[in-house]
């Protein structure tokens, strides 16, 4: 492989991490920058297109939360702007899974938390459906209360751990 395949193949893997300038398409980050040959002052440009999910930047990445109630698995008004952007992005990539974590706070036995946490990634799974996500694209799975957000023993922690992450790939 040549010097300038190596450079290009390194500004790319770069620019897919740093997202060093980007702009939004549908469902796309592009992000563009400018590579220097090795020939001396010679640029030219490359531009990459990264995948919202895989954007620390957009919301898809950033807002990823469903949040519940005490001892509910009724999915809330509140969080139906995420459901939608979640479900028509999923909706956009028929390639893309998820896995639905449910999780709940402290309170409660061992088998109580993972039953309510699986009834919640169940209940943001059929709210994905609304937007056109198949069943093979998210699978709800439960942690109980194995994998808190928060650390406190308070109301202010409990409701950060009573939730469902949609997780996406790494890749």
């Amino acid at each position: 492989m040549s010097k300038s395949h190596i450079a290009l193949l390194s500004f790319v893997s770069l620019a897919f991490l740093s997202a060093c300038s980007s702009t939004k398409l549908d469902n796309t980050t592009e992000v563009t920058g400018k590579v220097v040959a090795p020939a001396p002052g010679a640029e030219s440009t490359v531009t990459a297109v990264v995948a919202d999910h895989l954007n620390p930047n957009s919301l898809i990445s950033t807002q990823r939360s469903v949040y519940f109630d005490f001892d509910q698995f009724v999915v809330k008004a509140s969080d139906a702007p995420v459901l939608e952007r979640q479900g028509k992005y999923l909706a956009s990539k028929p390639n893309v899974s998820v896995r639905l974590e449910g999780n709940a706070d402290e309170r409660g036995g061992r088998e109580y938390n993972l039953a309510l946490g699986q009834k919640r990634a169940e209940a943001v799974a059929r709210a994905l459906k609304v937007y056109g996500v198949s069943d093979k694209q998210a699978e709800p799975v439960s942690f109980g209360s194995e994998k808190p957000r928060a650390e406190g023993h308070d109301e202010a922690a409990w409701a950060q751990n009573r939730r469902v992450d949609i997780a996406y790939p790494n890749k």
